[in-house]
């Protein structure tokens, strides 16, 4: 295997927004809502128990908020009618967001904006995608972080790879990339305009 280790990403992720919700909310918030891509099934889901397990790594009290799951299909259309939807009812005054990728945490954005509560949320997304860069670098914007992966790197590591393995040298059964949290901070060092 070659690729993302989804659940170690979703510990970057997560980490990253329970810190965010330290330093803002001192670590307290009413809820936690999780996009995901049901049909992905199990190891990208993994990225959504990292995220919550991150974040109660750095701020246990998060362990005792309710966590809401809503099926934005990966998609920013589908997530933005989901989280409209729950925004209708749900009363929570600061709510935590793990997005399975970066259309579905847009669209958590754009359906808090809507809703005129854009400061009751703190997003984190997947993916590190243009568009969520671009959104990191909005003052003010509540997408707190997106964590890369850097598929435009993996064509010299996979000709390794394979070089390798056409030569019979040994490999390991998996071989992860090296995902690096992009925030609001650094997005103009980790990707230059």
């Amino acid at each position: 295997f070659f690729g993302a280790d989804n659940y170690e990403a979703g510990l970057m992720g997560g980490r990253h927004l329970g810190d965010t919700a330290k330093k803002l909310w001192a670590g307290e918030a009413d809820e936690i809502l999780i996009l995901e891509l049901s049909k992905a099934g199990p190891l990208p889901a993994s990225r959504l128990t990292g995220i919550l397990d991150g974040m109660r790594e750095t701020a246990p009290q998060l362990g005792q908020v309710r966590v809401v799951r809503l099926n934005g299909n990966g998609q920013f259309s589908r997530s933005l009618e989901v989280v409209r939807k729950h925004l209708r009812y749900a009363r929570s005054g600061r709510i935590l967001v793990g997005a399975i990728n970066d259309p579905s945490a847009l669209a958590v954005l754009r359906a808090f904006e809507e809703a005129g509560r854009s400061e009751s949320c703190l997003v984190v997304g997947q993916n590190a995608s243009l568009e969520a860069r671009a959104e990191m670098r909005r003052p003010g914007t509540r997408l707190v972080g997106s964590v890369a992966y850097f598929p435009e790197r993996y064509g010299p590591q996979l000709i390794q790879l394979a070089m390798n393995i056409l030569e019979h040298r040994q490999q390991p059964p998996a071989i992860f990339v090296n995902h690096q949290l992009v925030t609001p901070k650094n997005v103009d060092s980790v990707y230059p305009n």
